[in-house]
């Protein structure tokens, strides 16, 4: 393992915990490749970490701040770690058997997403160290997981794989399926987006049924219907789902059809949510907001707070007197004081009264850790509209 020097002054963070050694940082004396692991020291020799190496404005990923051997041990330890976090939070459970057992920094796994459905985990890594130890990570979730692990499936970063995603352990499926709040999903785990549903959203979801008995509820930017069909269990007279993907939108008809709902009096449209809601009557009691991230870098942030406000105003525009609209942004470099000031333009603009009755965020198993603000990504609001 090579050791990397920081310049004079750039070990303060990591001092303080965070795990991101940023290029210029770097007293580079020699070449590395991408995924490399590195031990980090000061201009001074003194140890302040280990982790991946890569060609990026984030150069080093700090995964471990002990100075160890990152080897199969290290692996196990790590995962039973993670896994005990979720089980002090209750997961899995009778009704929810799909959660996120590693949520990169806030469980010290730099660039690792590992999601369990049932029987199956999804490793998706987020850096090239993380993806070029993807075997040994699933070797320690056979250890972890034991019996109750049938199958592994890597997501490949598009840089290294022309396919989305193989098959480590166990055989592939066209189909999975997986619980949560008692409702059953079927999911396609290799091909769809991150690494097949979005667990983040479990605790808004249940937030969701309390608003929707007896409405009319809109859910955009649907994916398989996650939102729809918490907003059915919880009695809503009628749901309609959005999404400009067809795939998406053919699997939100199938976890209908699961669940005992009808996609004739429930639609499903496949189509994009802004010209949906040009077109919309004006008939809806709840509108889901939840777009994906309208921004990954900081050089997009402008554009995407113009789409936030351009996205809830059209939303604050047609939902009845008294209605609620859940809005979300899970675009990491719109913090939330950022995005709340879109949503406020957007009721200016929309010219409609407006009250915040909650503020949400991501579930506990998508761990922040304090020396990490970065991690806090989902921002969320639900709002009463007058």
């Amino acid at each position: 393992m090579k050791t990397i020097a920081l310049k004079p002054g750039k070990e303060k963070s990591l001092f303080r915990g965070h795990p991101w050694v940023f290029s210029g940082a770097l007293n580079l004396k020699e070449s590395l490749h991408n995924g490399e692991l590195v031990r980090v020291q000061s201009h001074k020799g003194q140890f302040l970490g280990i982790g991946h190496y890569q060609n990026a404005s984030i150069a080093i990923r700090i995964i471990s701040f002990e100075d160890q051997p990152i080897d199969e041990a290290f692996w196990q330890k790590s995962l039973q770690s993670a896994l005990e976090t979720r089980q002090r939070l209750g997961l899995p459970n009778a009704d929810t058997n799909m959660y996120r057992l590693v949520h990169g920094e806030g469980d010290l796994l730099t660039g690792l997403v590992i999601d369990v459905y049932a029987k199956t985990a999804v490793i998706q890594p987020h850096s090239h160290g993380m993806f070029l130890q993807a075997k040994n990570i699933a070797t320690a979730l056979k250890e972890v997981l034991g019996n109750e692990l049938e199958c592994i499936i890597l997501k490949h970063p598009s840089a290294t794989n022309s396919t989305q995603a193989e098959v480590l352990y166990g055989e592939a499926s066209t189909v999975y399926t997986a619980k949560e709040w008692g409702l059953s999903y079927s999911l396609d785990l290799l091909n769809g987006q991150k690494t097949g549903f979005f667990v983040d959203q479990r605790e808004n979801r249940k937030k969701l049924a309390q608003y929707s008995s007896g409405k009319k509820v809109l859910n955009t930017f649907c994916y398989n219907g996650g939102f729809s069909l918490c907003a059915l269990a919880a009695g809503a007279e009628r749901v309609v789902s959005v999404d400009v993907s067809k795939p998406a939108i053919e699997l939100t008809k199938v976890n209908l059809l699961n669940n005992g709902y009808s996609p004739e009096q429930h639609p499903c449209l496949a189509i994009d949510t802004f010209e949906y809601l040009q077109q919309n009557s004006k008939d809806f009691d709840v509108i889901v907001l939840d777009p994906p991230a309208f921004a990954k870098h900081l050089s997009a942030r402008h554009n995407a707070l113009k789409g936030y406000q351009r996205l809830n105003a059209m939303a604050l525009e047609q939902i009845k007197p008294g209605g609620i609209l859940f809005t979300f942004s899970c675009s990491q470099v719109v913090d939330k004081n950022l995005f709340y000031n879109a949503v406020v333009a957007a009721a200016i603009q929309a010219r409609r009264k407006v009250k915040v009755l909650e503020r949400l965020s991501q579930p506990g198993d998508h761990p922040v850790s304090l020396t990490h603000p970065e991690g806090e990504y989902l921002k969320g609001l639900i709002l009463e509209v007058l």
